[in-house]
């Protein structure tokens, strides 16, 4: 079967489409911490409790009081996120199980770069591509103003940043924690004076998918790594975050409103690189849109610079 037709809108085998938005889920903090919502394209409005209703005792023959409470809304944005990649006109004429490796890889580092767009965008507002933050957008979960400063502890930090969660005057839940690599690192070889490790099962935290009863999800996309633009060599600053905390499971509301067909674009200049004919090349996009609304007052983050030193305990 071929993959690419003379142009438009490729064939797409099914168990590669379906794969592209697990991949997106799977590879991402927000993804595997926070459920994925239905949505139609567009805004979507929430509505919230402003201020929660007290119920009353009445006895009886007693009049009943009045127990109001108040409503608000918010609404959640549609981002589009796109990957354009380019390969040689040649792929066309390979027969049909290269072509299907070819997409398979391509698909699949795609659908990775999709997913990190997801949580650099929803975590920090930045262009994944760029490195630099979008100014217009004002709703995203390093806004919130609880934080902790990162020490020598980190199993310490993770407790006074779930304290600011639990003992917030509504009492949010703690459901999931995003860390690091780095950060999951130190917390996980954490050793007490006779040098024996506090989290034995926690191996060297790459794997780590809880920390103490909670979930946990360990990602590049927490430590946003530094951008340099190679043109200028200017670079951008990013958050020094190690770990973020908080109520993953109604603290975020988020979804795919659309998830584009596979694109095979054989003609013009999709990308600001060139004429595809004239350079003997066909090019691969991927575009999904996504939604979301953070709550940030649900959510707390460890940042700071790592210590040169652990503390032993």
């Amino acid at each position: 079967m071929a993959i690419f037709g003379a142009g438009g809108i490729a064939a797409m085998p099914n168990q590669i489409a379906d794969g592209i938005v697990d991949q997106v889920q799977s590879g991402s903090a927000v993804g595997v911490l926070s459920q994925q919502k239905a949505m139609r394209f567009g805004e979507t409005s929430i509505v919230t409790f402003e201020n929660r209703p007290k119920a009353e005792f009445v006895d009886e023959g007693v009049q009943k009081s009045s127990t109001t409470g108040s409503f608000g809304v918010v609404k959640t944005a549609p981002h589009k996120t796109q990957v354009t990649m380019r390969f040689n006109q040649e792929v066309q004429w390979a027969d049909s199980d290269y072509q299907l490796g070819v997409i398979n890889k391509l698909a699949s580092e795609g659908a990775k770069a999709l997913s990190r767009a997801l949580d650099l965008g929803l975590f920090y507002c930045l262009n994944p591509l760029t490195g630099k933050p979008i100014k217009a957008w004002t709703n995203y979960l390093n806004k919130t103003t609880k934080r902790v400063a990162r020490t020598a502890s980190p199993d310490t930090d993770i407790e006074t940043a779930i304290g600011l969660i639990l003992n917030d005057k509504e009492g949010w839940d703690v459901n999931g924690i995003a860390m690091s690599r780095s950060y999951a690192f130190d917390l996980a070889t954490l050793k007490d004076t006779q040098k024996r490790p506090l989290y034995p099962e926690l191996g060297y935290g790459v794997n780590m998918n809880s920390f103490k009863g909670i979930p946990t999800s360990v990602t590049t996309t927490v430590n946003a790594p530094e951008f340099v633009a190679p043109s200028t060599g200017e670079s951008y600053t990013v958050p020094k975050v190690g770990a973020i905390v908080g109520d993953w499971k109604n603290g975020i509301y988020w979804g795919v409103q659309r998830n584009l067909p596979l694109e095979t674009i054989t003609y013009g200049d999709p990308d600001g690189q060139g004429d595809l004919r004239r350079n003997n090349q066909i090019a691969l996009r991927l575009e999904i849109v996504y939604a979301w609304y953070v709550f940030t007052d649900r959510f707390a983050v460890v940042e700071g610079n790592a210590p040169t030193s652990k503390a032993a305990k």
